[in-house]
């Protein structure tokens, strides 16, 4: 057997439905509220923003949801994506357990984020849309959806946050290739965009800051729907794909994993590979521990509150109860982009409340310490989101050698750092340093939730 051995499943592998947690979870997560009413949205809120069969997908109860032909068609493109084994890595780490990666980065956009950019984009075309916006942190959502307009024919606005603008040139340079516009945020171009920069000129922008002017710039127009890469339960449905095909080949490898990881900014990545797990393990009473990690710098599982708060600064969006840093704190300028953001998933958070996951936080520095260590024993760079599950598993399977316990580790390698070079010069040049929240930011952003009936 070589030392990384890759199992990939056949064509006729590829998952034929979405895989719906909230079927197989003991409680029903809270319902998204109203901004104005607190009360449960419902379809008629939601239309301006997303396609109905959108809508009909968020609120589903179902335990698969049928992908359709088209979407999969697409998919065969880069689906099933590989498992690999990192024997070399199990050896430098002079450890018993046994290290499982899928690996996400084959996709045209090197992420996973296609797995739900597709389906959207498809979705859209399907009830008459011509154009899409949406918002970007590190560009790797905003170069799928790129990818998926072009597939699909749609016009593709991306509001990207201006640090990874400037951070991150080529991610925004792929996203132009693919025939979309991109904007730094906050910009001139909306009203929310306008307000943020009246009160603060040189912001360097958020997420939550980009999602207000992508909402805005689409509720504004009948052509236009908005699209989310994360977050909402139907993105993290989309991500299942991952999961399933995991399970699959798991299964060929003869193996199952004790312990499955992903890093979390809005919950997609670590959703689509562990929820089928966490969902097997609901059904039949099995013991599996699963690991979130986040950046030390935008903790929200770890340190933020868990409340109904607006997934946006602007406060356009729906409530949701999710753990939260509140939606006008600005995370600091780290590298890690697509984690940057003030809450997480609210079915991630549930989970948490739920007591069926764990959460950890690293420093910058050290993920990419581990990220760095990884590639020159893998021989794969990771993206800078993917290095902090990259540093949870090495420290779970050196815990598994000072334990001496045999455990099958398995993490999402959600896609290749191949446009994040500038920050790999910096780790290297020593330029990269570990930034710290401030506490009365987060006070101060807390303050301002708003008042949910109990």
């Amino acid at each position: 057997m070589s030392d990384t051995v890759k199992y990939v499943l056949e064509e006729t592998r590829l998952p034929e439905a979405w895989y719906n947690l909230v079927a197989d979870l003991p409680e029903p997560p809270p319902p998204v509220l109203h901004p104005g009413t607190g009360q449960p949205v419902g379809p008629d809120d939601l239309a301006p923003l997303f396609p109905m069969q959108i809508i009909l997908q968020e609120v589903a109860t179902d335990r698969f949801l049928t992908i359709p032909e088209e979407v999969r068609a697409v998919y065969r493109q880069w689906r099933p994506t590989p498992l690999y084994r990192a024997r070399r890595l199990e050896r430098a780490l002079e450890t018993p357990a046994r290290i499982y990666y899928k690996y996400e980065g084959v996709s045209p956009a090197g992420s996973h984020k296609p797995n739900t950019a597709v389906p959207q984009a498809f979705y859209s075309k399907q009830e008459g849309i011509t154009r899409l916006t949406t918002e970007t942190g590190a560009g790797q959502w905003g170069s799928a959806l790129a990818f998926a307009g072009a597939v699909f024919g749609l016009e593709v606005e991306v509001y990207m946050v201006k640090v990874s603008y400037d951070q991150k040139p080529y991610r925004r340079g792929l996203i132009e290739a693919y025939g979309a516009r991109v904007v730094a945020s906050p910009s001139n171009e909306t009203n929310s965009g306008r307000a943020i920069l009246a009160e603060h000129p040189d912001s360097t922008g958020s997420l939550g800051m980009a999602i207000s002017e992508a909402v805005e710039a689409a509720a504004t127009r009948e052509d236009t729907k908005y699209s989310l890469g994360s977050v909402l339960n139907h993105v993290l449905m989309h991500q299942t794909v991952i999961g399933e095909e995991a399970s699959a080949q798991m299964e060929l490898a003869e193996d199952y994993p004790d312990l499955v990881i992903g890093c979390t900014g809005g919950g997609s990545n670590f959703s689509g590979l562990s929820f089928p797990f966490i969902g097997r393990a609901l059904r039949d009473g099995s013991e599996l521990r699963v690991i979130a990690v986040e950046p030390s710098a935008c903790p929200s599982l770890t340190k933020g509150l868990y409340a109904f708060d607006f997934g946006d600064t602007g406060h356009l969006t729906p409530l949701v109860k999710m753990h939260t840093l509140g939606s006008t704190f600005v995370p600091p300028p780290f590298h890690s982009g697509g984690l940057r953001y003030h809450g997480m998933a609210p079915l991630v958070s549930h989970l948490k409340e739920l007591g069926l996951i764990e959460a950890r936080a690293y420093t910058q520095t050290e993920v990419f310490a581990a990220g760095v260590e990884f590639a020159r024993i893998e021989g794969i760079l990771p993206a800078p989101e993917a290095n902090h599950a990259v540093k949870a598993a090495m420290d779970e399977a050196i815990r598994c050698r000072e334990e001496g316990k045999s455990e099958a580790i398995l993490f999402n390698l959600c896609g290749h750092g191949h446009f994040d070079m500038q920050a790999y010069i910096d780790y290297s040049a020593g330029k990269l340093v570990d930034h710290e929240y401030s506490e009365d930011e987060v006070a101060m952003a807390l303050a301002g939730l708003p008042t949910v009936a109990a």
